[in-house]
């Protein structure tokens, strides 16, 4: 790709002049902080984006990709974070959507399993082609994805933040994996914010700063802290420093919540614990295990439950949502976007969205306009929201910088309890550092935490204590989260260890 520049029509300049080139054969990092704009870019390598200037080579022959389908003519093929996956069809009917095998003008079932378990078996991808994907784990629908794009002929393959949701053990997986294609011939682009990853796997990095390419370097001749470097600008601390939590009363308590979904499945199981005031409690798993239901049951947004669940000793089930913040609750939601914000609002008006009718905002009967302006500023700077003002719309800044203005809204409102669901979910390393000594700052402060998260070192090196949740069930509890390992903790996520009831109990008493 040679002078890449991509303009929207708002004027702001995803791509300025970028050139990226990746070799056969390699496994290519592409990073940058949130907004840098390396998801652009190769959107525009498979067609769902076009450039405003430059030009894509490939095997030195200019090539105009318009959109997915020629890309994949070319051999390019994309997996996306969120998964395109038909839930209530076979791994076989995924996988040859759009090319279906015919037999006497109909549907070839058979045919499809049999390309399916060629596919599998040929790129040692194993998954069952008659498996319906909604039964599926995560990584294995991530198999079904990569196998998706391979069958059509893919031998570029572009992989978006493709470790966020697996365990340790299903990550090493991934790596023979790719590793595995790799020897085949096959070309990896690794975008990733998890730079011990990226040291791991890769070959070469390509690093890209505010729409613009900092630089490519061989892996062997970079530490994670110049990756990090390179990516910010500045220097980044790559640790969480916190002493020792100083456990006081308790502030919530959840007390054999049980939760059926739509379906009449169970999808939590008789889930008791407590986080007393100064400490964090982690809660780690495979997501689809129970993680989201408990932190919307707590947070308010879920009332069809049985069990209780208590904040500061009073029951929360019939409060309303303004009730449950008066009570001391704050939540950082895993979907910012539907929950955390009022995307056409401006900064201000989300700052202050949980605030506006309290007395010391209000002037007789209006606002008082100056007082909040003054408190706003303050907040953009203090968690140094990179903005043209207080009144841009929210949806116009990067994913990381929406974050913190969820945060500075949560972690400023005085809460016992805050909730902070994925609170780091998609956003670069310098504003997931930034959040993560915030939480650790609130918990100093007197506050308890209940943290979810499917980043394993950030639910290890934040949280006190800790949770393995699996099948809608606690299946371990650790009073020290120093106590476990990554690849012990990925055993209970998987269900392949469990903490007997009378253990789990011990343990958290």
């Amino acid at each position: 790709m040679e002078n890449i520049t991509k303009v929207y029509s708002n004027g702001f300049v995803a791509n300025k002049n970028v050139n990226f080139s990746i070799h056969e054969g390699e496994i290519h990092a592409l990073v940058g902080e949130n907004g840098a704009g390396k998801s652009t870019l190769m959107k525009m390598l498979f067609g769902s984006e076009k450039p405003d200037e430059g030009r894509i080579l490939l095997h030195g022959k200019e090539i105009h990709i318009d959109n997915p389908t020629v890309a994949i003519q070319y051999g390019i093929g994309m997996v996306h974070q969120h998964f395109m996956l038909v839930p209530s069809l076979s791994v076989a009917d995924n996988l040859v959507i759009g090319m279906e095998p015919k037999k006497k003008g109909f549907y070839d079932v058979a045919k499809a399993e049999a390309i399916a378990r060629e596919a599998s078996e040929k790129y040692n991808l194993i998954v069952d082609p008659k498996a319906k994907v909604i039964d599926l784990s995560v990584g294995l629908k991530q198999k079904v994805e990569i196998l998706k794009a391979l069958v059509r002929g893919a031998k570029i393959l572009i992989l978006d933040e493709p470790t966020a949701v697996l365990t340790p053990q299903e990550t090493k997986e991934l790596f023979i994996e790719l590793k595995n294609l790799k020897k085949q011939g096959y070309t990896v682009v690794f975008i990733s914010h998890k730079l011990h990853e990226v040291k791991e796997l890769c070959d070469r990095v390509t690093v890209l700063r505010a729409g613009k390419m900092i630089g490519v370097e061989e892996i062997v001749n970079v530490s994670e802290q110049d990756i990090s470097r390179m990516m910010v600008g500045r220097d980044v601390r790559l640790n969480i420093d916190k002493e020792r939590a100083v456990a006081k009363e308790t502030v919530l308590k959840v007390s054999h919540v049980n939760k059926a979904n739509a379906l009449g499945k169970q999808v939590l199981k008789d889930v008791s614990f407590q986080i007393p005031r100064g400490v964090i409690l982690g809660i780690a798993g495979v997501e689809g295990n129970g993680q989201s239901e408990i932190s919307e049951i707590i947070s308010g947004m879920d009332r069809d439950f049985d069990g209780e669940v208590e904040v500061n000793g009073k029951s929360t089930r019939n409060m309303s949502v303004r009730e449950l913040r008066e009570n001391g609750v704050a939540h950082i939601s895993e979907d910012r976007m539907t929950y955390g914000i009022v995307g056409d609002g401006s900064i201000a008006e989300n700052i202050i969205s949980d605030r506006y009718y309290k007395k010391k905002f209000q002037k007789g009967l209006l606002l008082d306009q100056k007082k909040i302006d003054h408190m706003v500023e303050e907040l953009i700077d203090k968690f140094n929201v990179k903005c043209d003002g207080k009144d841009q719309p929210i949806r116009m800044l990067s994913g990381g910088n929406m974050q913190k203005v969820v945060a500075a809204r949560e972690f400023t409102n005085h809460a016992d309890l805050i909730i902070a669901n994925q609170p780091t979910r998609g956003i670069d390393i310098g504003a997931s550092m930034f959040l993560r000594n915030k939480l650790v700052e609130l918990r100093d402060a007197g506050a308890s935490v209940l943290l979810i998260s499917a980043d394993l070192s950030e639910v290890m090196e934040v949280s006190d204590r800790l949770i393995v949740m699996c099948g809608g069930k606690i299946s371990a509890y650790f009073e020290n989260a120093e106590d476990i390992t990554e690849e012990e903790m990925g055993l209970y996520m998987l269900g392949l260890k469990q903490m007997t009831p009378e253990e789990i109990r011990r343990a958290s008493n």
